[in-house]
């Protein structure tokens, strides 16, 4: 790299024109003095304050900010829980957008926090990282059973727990925990065999299918997510939603990518590893589908018009996973990541508040979005304390019949995102000045 600078440095009647040893020592010190700035000012476009990497809190953010629009489509469009909003048959193109532009958030948030967790074992002790991580994944499904359950049902008897991406995501880091005593290179194979292979258990959930049994709970947990629900005492309920194993493998990954972003690795060359891969991964999603026979359980079919073959193309599963849904969402990721690093604009210096307290941000949109349909429950629909419990509903306040037009939807999405910004921003400056074990955590 220093030949570099030294090719660069003028010569004719300069620096390098005279034989001196005072001028051959001002060269080194001026060549090392080059070099230096140079590597410093591209670790400054890569890092934020506390070595945080800029383009994964950007990326992380804009995903979050995407993901709260899914949560307030689930809580405040009507046929949220009546229609599927990816059948080409009965879909709109407003509507497949909406939902469809989400499928990026879980797995972007998954493989980033993998990501996230080889960073943080550059700072960390191998038996340091195993046990946070272990200790962190056990957090997060107390978490998602005790503080997430309660945001999506305000049902203070837990009658209804559901079980998602933060109990996932718990799951996948105790899983982290154990691999990362493995080389990397076993980590990245394990990773690579689950997120290529898991859809081989398609073909047996399909057989147990068509004998009519159910797959049961452990097979739901693992891989089936078939919405069941389990009970675990008299009038207590859970049910999956979020099955674990593709995730293990998608988090493995993300793990594995975190070399590629260690401060040794060449800012032109990580780009060059990010553009290809995700580029491969859309080749890969393309490829596959059009073979239609392996990579999801959900075949794509014809329809009667060129856009709803899209659609039905696209409509990939996301419960669990599947190959094809992970290879078009994280493909267009890993580009984005190339694409992000050294932006900095008004854009991204909002979406990168919301990335550097991603959890922080996941429980507040809950509580206040389902505070806002209490409140149009009660004040806008004017409907009675007798409507708050609907058996067909895990949610409270929300009834099946509940809802609004997706222009409703979006207007409370961008009012929910701009009203926690300032407490994000603030909680982003907390955890920036103040060094207590917790913050960690959450």
């Amino acid at each position: 790299m220093l030949i570099d600078y030294y090719q660069a440095l003028p010569r004719a009647g300069g620096l390098l024109s005279s034989p001196s040893t005072m001028n051959r020592g001002y060269f080194l010190v001026q060549l090392f003095r080059t070099s230096w700035l140079h590597e410093q000012t591209k670790m400054s476009q890569l890092l934020t304050k506390k070595g945080r990497i800029q383009s994964i809190d950007m990326l992380r953010g804009i995903v979050m900010i995407i993901m709260a629009i899914d949560h307030v489509r689930d809580f405040f469009h009507q046929p949220a829980f009546t229609e599927d909003p990816l059948d080409p048959a009965t879909t709109t193109a407003a509507l497949y957008f909406t939902r469809w532009i989400t499928h990026f958030c879980a797995p972007v948030f998954v493989f980033l926090a993998g990501t996230a967790a080889y960073l943080q074992g550059l700072k960390k002790t191998r038996g340091d990282l195993s046990k946070f991580l272990i200790t962190r994944g056990l957090w997060l499904v107390v978490a998602e059973l005790v503080i997430i359950s309660f945001g999506w049902t305000f049902d203070p008897g837990y009658h209804n727990i559901p079980l998602q991406v933060i109990w996932a995501i718990g799951i996948c880091m105790m899983a982290l925990g154990l691999l990362v005593w493995l080389p990397l290179k076993a980590i990245l194979a394990i990773g690579v065999l689950i997120f290529a292979g898991h859809n081989l258990l398609d073909y047996y959930e399909a057989l147990l299918a068509g004998k009519n049994q159910p797959p049961g709970f452990w097979l739901d947990v693992i891989h089936s997510a078939r919405f069941t629900t389990y009970e675990w005492m008299p009038g207590h309920n859970v049910f999956v939603v979020y099955p674990v194993l593709a995730w293990i493998g998608i988090m493995a990954l993300g793990y594995c990518a975190g070399r590629w972003f260690e401060p040794t690795v060449d800012a032109a060359r990580r780009k060059k590893i990010l553009l290809w891969t995700g580029s491969g991964l859309i080749v890969l999603f393309i490829v596959v589908r059009a073979i239609n026979a392996y990579g999801d359980p959900n075949r794509w079919k014809d329809y009667p018009t060129l856009l709803q073959d899209f659609f039905s193309f696209m409509n990939v599963t996301k419960y669990p996973p599947s190959l094809l849904y992970s290879s078009i969402t994280l493909g267009p990721a890993l580009i984005a990541l190339a694409a992000l690093e050294g932006v900095q604009n008004k854009l991204t210096d909002f979406a990168r508040v919301y990335g550097r307290v991603p959890f922080f941000f996941y429980i507040l949109h809950f509580y206040l979005i389902h505070t806002f349909t209490v409140l149009a429950f009660f004040f806008i629909d004017e409907r009675g304390v007798d409507e708050i419990v609907d058996p067909n509903s895990f949610m409270y306040f929300r009834p099946l019949d509940f809802g609004y037009g997706l222009p409703v939807v979006y207007g409370v999405w961008i009012y929910v995102v701009l009203a926690l910004y300032p407490l994000c921003k603030w909680y982003d400056r907390y955890k920036s000045t103040h060094k207590k074990w917790w913050l960690s955590y959450l």
